[in-house]
């Protein structure tokens, strides 16, 4: 319950210093694949604590070390908001992450795709708005978060349904430059 609440405090700060155009960000450059590695290593406790035994968390590894300038702990903390709603939303089945580098337009593309039970239509268009959620544990706060950061890193985050009809993939992508 503390932590829940930590949370949600933080959440409402960082909700303040994003319409008060105050979101500092200290970059810095880093080892995106790495990053990646640990908030999975991270989330596997989520599951084990979550008794989701039929769920499995995967990186697909870019084959080469990406570094970007960012800042490291608001990237992490999309990533981490990323896997955990995967996760949330997932009760069997695998939670894959994967990192590419796009050099033609000079980014990286970070994409979290699920087994769930996707995105609701009535939440879709407005999947990255405040508390736009169907959850019962969430605040819907965490979505519109993670897309002021990574746009305020000159980004861009997406999401759609699997063309399976069977969980959801999420995306951002920040330039490397």
């Amino acid at each position: 319950m503390q932590k829940r609440l930590q949370r949600l405090t933080q959440d409402i700060l960082d909700i303040t210093r994003i319409e008060s155009k105050s979101l500092d960000l200290k970059k810095e450059s880093f080892n995106l694949s790495e990053m990646i590695f640990s908030a999975i290593e991270d989330s596997s406790n989520q599951i084990a604590k979550e008794h989701k035994d039929n769920l499995k968390l995967e990186f697909i590894d870019p084959k080469e070390d990406i570094f970007i300038t960012a800042d490291k702990g608001r990237i992490n903390q999309v990533i981490s908001n990323l896997l955990n709603n995967a996760i949330k939303f997932t009760n069997e089945g695998t939670v894959i992450v994967s990192v590419a580098s796009v050099r033609i337009n000079n980014e990286i593309v970070v994409s979290i795709s699920d087994t769930g039970p996707g995105i609701d239509s009535e939440i879709l268009p407005r999947l990255f708005t405040k508390f736009a959620t169907k959850s019962k544990t969430g605040t819907g706060l965490g979505l519109f978060i993670s897309k002021s950061i990574i746009e305020a890193h000159g980004g861009k985050i997406w999401g759609k349904n699997n063309s399976d009809g069977r969980g959801a993939k999420f995306f951002f992508s920040l330039p490397t430059r």
